[in-house]
């Protein structure tokens, strides 16, 4: 398909040294993309409803959540993601450094689109963010704009 406009992510993400490695990660990609960040739940939420301050927030195409940021949890915020009629069909990606069953069980649950633990080597961390964008805005035939 031809991209008539960048593919927008939402990164919900509280590390900053890994929203630099996402950007990096992601800014080598087929597929022009826009990344905004919300370093905590709160702020993540404010940004899908439009809230004070985001009220020309784009409609993300692709959410990437980290399942440990303040002030409300990755599980809150993709629940109140996939109850919200506007946005409940974005793509999910828990992109966590947890590797517990339990987690990886709840995101599910709750209708996370993939868990991803985070590696803890920089290069395979690359890699992996990569290959998932590439995966979700490439391959996947996504309902852009909508």
């Amino acid at each position: 398909r031809v991209q008539t406009r960048p593919a927008e992510i939402l990164l919900i993400e509280d590390n900053p040294g890994d929203v630099e490695l996402v950007h990096e990660a992601l800014q080598h990609g087929r597929v022009l993309n826009r990344i905004s960040v919300a370093t905590d739940g709160e702020a993540a939420l404010d940004f899908l409803n439009h809230a004070r301050g985001f009220e020309n927030a784009p409609r993300p195409d692709l959410i990437l959540l980290d399942l440990n940021i303040p002030k409300k949890d990755g599980f809150e915020v993709l629940r109140e993601i996939k109850d919200h009629p506007s946005v409940s069909s974005v793509p999910v990606v828990i992109l966590t450094s947890s590797q517990a069953d339990r987690d990886v069980v709840k995101s599910y649950n709750l209708r996370a689109n993939c868990f991803i633990s985070k590696p803890v080597d920089v290069d395979e961390f690359l890699a992996v963010v990569g290959s998932t964008g590439e995966f979700w805005l490439s391959i996947v035939k996504l309902p852009l704009g909508i």
